[in-house]
C-alpha cells in the first residue's frame, strides 16, 4: 500500500512537471527544426547547422524521457496486478518505482535549467588554496571525484591544462566537460571545497585542513560568438614546466594570453604544441568573456562574486570531513552524506539537485 501511495504522489509530481514541460511545444519546435535541415541549402551554413542538429538530439532525448516516463507508469500499474496475484516479489516493484522516481528527478532538474548558458558545454578549473602538498593533493582528489561524475553522467572531458605539483597532487588544473547541460549542473560546484583529513604528508599524522577552489564558465559555442580585438591581447610564450617529456621542457610550447581591458589571463601547457597551446587558451579567454558577459546582461555580478571568495576559513560552499568523523555537507543547502567515499567516487547529484532547488527557492522568495 505505502508503494502503490508513492507511486501516487510521484505520477502527481510528473503531471505538475508536465505543465511546465508542454510536451506539444515541443514536438513542434522539433519539427520545426527537422523541416529546417531538409533543406538543400541547409549546410551552407557551416557554424549555424551542427547547431540545429544539437538541438535537434536534445529534444528528441527530452520527448523520448517523457515517453519512457508514460511507459514506465504504465508498466508499474502492471506490476501492481501482478503483486495482488502474488505472481511477482514487492522488490522488484520497489526497484522499479525507484527507477522511475530518479528519472522524474533528472526531468526535474533539466526544467530548473532552462537558460540558454546552462546547455552549453562547461570549461572547469581547479585551484589549490595556501597549503602546499596537502592542498595540492586535494586538489587532484577534486578532480578525481569530477572525472569519476563526469563517467556516471555518461559526459565526457578533455584537459585544456595541467600543472602538476612539485611532489604529489596538482597545481592547477583546467578542463572541459562536454555534453548536454554540463554547465548547467556543474555549475553548482562554483565555490571553495574544504577538506578535514589525517595527512598522509605529516610524518607526525596530524590532522590538516585544506582548500581548494572550482571556477566554472559556459563554453563559448553553438553561435554564441566572441569577438576579441587582437589589439587587445597580449600574447607571451614560455618554457613549458613538469611532465610531458623532453621535448615540452627545451621549446617555448606553454602560452599566456592576457585580454588587457578586463585583466583576465589564461594559459596553457597542456599540448606540445604552441598553436595547440594557444587555441586552447583562447578557448579558455572566450568562455570566460562570455560568462562576464552573462554576469554583466543580467546583473548576477554579486552573486557570482560572492561563490568566489578568499580561498581559506569561512568562505567554503562544502566540507569534506574524513577525520575523526566522516561527512560532506554543503553549507548552502545543509545536504550532507556520510558515505564520504561514495561521495569522492562521483555521487554528487544530491548535492547538485539540492543546490539548483534552493536557487528556484531563493527567486520565488524575492518575487
Amino acid at each position: 500500500m505505502i508503494l502503490k501511495n508513492n507511486l501516487i504522489l510521484q505520477r502527481k509530481k510528473t503531471k505538475n512537471l508536465g505543465g511546465i514541460f508542454d510536451f506539444d511545444n515541443w514536438s513542434q519546435k522539433l519539427e520545426e527544426l527537422k523541416q529546417k535541415s531538409f533543406n538543400p541549402e541547409f549546410w551552407n551554413d557551416s557554424k549555424g547547422a551542427p547547431n540545429v542538429l544539437r538541438k535537434i538530439s536534445r529534444i528528441e532525448k527530452k520527448i523520448a524521457l517523457w515517453k519512457d516516463l508514460d511507459r514506465r507508469y504504465n508498466d508499474m500499474e502492471i506490476l501492481f496486478e501482478f503483486a495482488e496475484t502474488g505472481e511477482i516479489q514487492i522488490i522488484e516493484i520497489s526497484n522499479e518505482l525507484e527507477s522511475y522516481k530518479n528519472i522524474i528527478d533528472d526531468i526535474e532538474i533539466k526544467l530548473i535549467l532552462g537558460k540558454p548558458e546552462d546547455e552549453q558545454n562547461a570549461i572547469v578549473s581547479i585551484h589549490p588554496g595556501a597549503g602546499g602538498t596537502e592542498s595540492q593533493d586535494w586538489a587532484q582528489m577534486l578532480f578525481r571525484m569530477y572525472k569519476r561524475w563526469i563517467e556516471k553522467e555518461e559526459l565526457k572531458f578533455e584537459i585544456i591544462d595541467f600543472q602538476p605539483g612539485d611532489e604529489a597532487g596538482i597545481k592547477d588544473v583546467t578542463f572541459e566537460i562536454k555534453g548536454d547541460y554540463a554547465f548547467g549542473l556543474i555549475k553548482a560546484e562554483v565555490g571553495v571545497h574544504r577538506m578535514v583529513r589525517l595527512s598522509p604528508f605529516d610524518t607526525n599524522n596530524r590532522r590538516h585542513t585544506s582548500f581548494a577552489s572550482v571556477f566554472v564558465y559556459p563554453a563559448a559555442g553553438e553561435g554564441i560568438s566572441i569577438e576579441i580585438n587582437p589589439t587587445d591581447i597580449r600574447i607571451d610564450t614560455y618554457r613549458a614546466s613538469g611532465a610531458g617529456g623532453q621535448h615540452v621542457n627545451k621549446t617555448d610550447s606553454a602560452v599566456r594570453i592576457t585580454h588587457l581591458p578586463s585583466g583576465i589571463v589564461c594559459q596553457c601547457q597542456n599540448e606540445r604544441s604552441q598553436h595547440k597551446n594557444k587555441n586552447q587558451a583562447m578557448k579558455i579567454l572566450k568562455a570566460r568573456l562570455h560568462q562576464a558577459e552573462l554576469e554583466k546582461e543580467k546583473e548576477k555580478n554579486k552573486e557570482l562574486e560572492d561563490q568566489k571568495m578568499d580561498i581559506g576559513w569561512g568562505s567554503q560552499i562544502r566540507s569534506y570531513v574524513f577525520h575523526p568523523y566522516q561527512m560532506v555537507k554543503d553549507h548552502r543547502t545543509k545536504e550532507e552524506n556520510g558515505n564520504i567515499q561514495s561521495v569522492m567516487d562521483g555521487n554528487l547529484n544530491p548535492f547538485i539537485r539540492s543546490y539548483l532547488l534552493s536557487t528556484i527557492n531563493k527567486k520565488e522568495a524575492k518575487q
